[in-house]
């Protein structure tokens, strides 16, 4: 199987032993969870629920271009948030970017995430 890193400065370092993405046989991109880090300052992203997945999903699609790609791209996308009472400010959000490509998607409450945040995002591309 051939396999391709994908690294941008435009997304945050990763914080273990992974990649930001993985290109399978040329044609899949499979995005490590992203979450709501500033990539030019390294800080965390604190605040609402809005801010964090804008700062995530930005991460995220970084990382997609970095690869070839756009929001279009994006086939499926998992969500892990901590608090499901968030879901409809999450997803106001989450439709300003994929509003027209409508992957697949599932939502997971979690119990915690990386450094506490509020939400961590993956993602599989079609390239």
């Amino acid at each position: 199987m051939k396999k391709e890193t994908v690294f941008t400065e435009k997304a945050p370092r990763p914080i273990g032993p992974y990649s930001q993405g993985v290109i399978a046989e040329g044609r899949f991109l499979f995005v490590s969870g992203q979450i709501p880090i500033n990539p030019e300052t390294g800080e965390l992203v604190t605040g609402d629920i809005e801010k964090q997945a804008r700062q995530a999903i930005e991460n995220l699609l970084a990382v997609v271009r970095a690869a070839g790609g756009s929001a279009e791209n994006v086939v499926k996308v998992t969500v892990y948030i901590r608090d499901m009472g968030e879901y409809s400010r999450f997803n106001e959000i989450y439709e300003e970017y994929f509003s027209k490509s409508k992957p697949a998607r599932a939502v997971v409450e979690v119990s915690n995430l990386p450094k506490g945040v509020a939400v961590e995002i993956e993602a599989i591309a079609a390239l």
